[in-house]
């Protein structure tokens, strides 16, 4: 076995981890809260890509394209829940499936329309350029800065979380809804705001995984995927399931894709039968939510 190979796949299985712990945080807020199934969270996660890569061709500054891109999706998410997600909190599960998938076709188009079907690229900052020595091997400089920079989003995440009176009612709505709407609390503008933070971590992780992946309309899709795996293996409403879940899932697909990456799909939905089958609620799921 060349040890440094795996090594480096498991360096490449924590980028890949913790930016799935990053979407997949924003995702199981959005459920845990409203209850929601965002099958558009995925074309987020590209918005933020794109919006990003236009605000970088214009001020050549990774620092304001990550901001412009983050903020766009919040926006984006801020309408699309106000507009159509609030109309669907009564419907059925099967209608906010469609709904949302409908929507996530809907900006993956316009995407196609406004750009075209060929890869975009952002380069990444010139303090990250290159490569670092670790001393047994070389690792291209981003992706190292890639574990901060989302570990930094994802302490921010749960600072907001769980030392704010937004993150008190946010916890409080995925345990009972029912009881924070008889305390007098405007749910509905709450709900807005989760769909908005939740919309905006897909985002960010959108413009900050642009330099190591290229950009493309249909690159959501695959990334929903593995989110909802990664939200299945944590617990649906954890946001610290979703980071271990995240954390889990890329070192299997990476390793996986070391020995033949045909069977990275199937180990990770492997593992996330087992974890089914031994925890019905996820690693670090609820039991029940309201």
């Amino acid at each position: 076995m060349n040890w440094a190979n795996l090594v480096s796949q498991m360096f490449n299985g924590l980028v890949l981890g913790a930016l799935l712990a990053l979407i997949s945080s924003g995702l199981t807020i959005i459920y845990g809260t409203l209850g929601v199934l965002n099958l558009a969270h995925g074309a987020m996660f590209m918005l933020g890509g794109y919006a990003g890569y236009v605000a970088y061709t214009y001020t050549d500054s990774f620092i304001l394209a990550v901001i412009a891109g983050s903020l766009f999706v919040m926006v984006v998410g801020v309408v699309m829940e106000r507009v159509v997600i609030r109309h669907f909190y009564s419907r059925p599960d099967e209608d906010q499936l469609l709904v949302t998938f409908g929507l996530s076709i809907v900006f993956v188009e316009l995407v196609r329309f406004a750009f075209g079907s060929l890869s975009l690229s952002v380069p990444a900052p010139k303090i990250f350029a290159g490569i670092t020595s670790l001393g047994f091997m070389y690792y291209p400089t981003y992706r190292l800065a890639l574990v901060g920079i989302v570990a930094v989003a994802l302490l921010i995440l749960f600072v907001v979380l769980y030392r704010t009176r937004l993150g008190l009612i946010v916890r409080a709505g995925i345990e009972d809804s029912v009881m924070v709407d008889s305390l007098g609390i405007n749910v509905y503008r709450v709900f807005m705001v989760v769909f908005g933070i939740g919309a905006m971590a897909a985002g960010f992780a959108g413009i900050v995984n642009a330099p190591v992946v290229s950009l493309t309309p249909q690159m959501g899709e695959a990334i929903l995927v593995q989110t909802f795996v990664v939200v299945v293996i944590g617990g649906v409403g954890s946001f610290p399931g979703a980071i271990l879940g995240g954390l889990i899932a890329g070192e299997i697909i990476s390793i996986t894709s070391m020995i033949n990456p045909s069977y990275s799909y199937i180990m990770l939905f492997a593992a996330m039968t087992l974890v089914l089958m031994v925890r019905p609620h996820g690693l670090l799921g609820a039991r029940n939510r309201a």
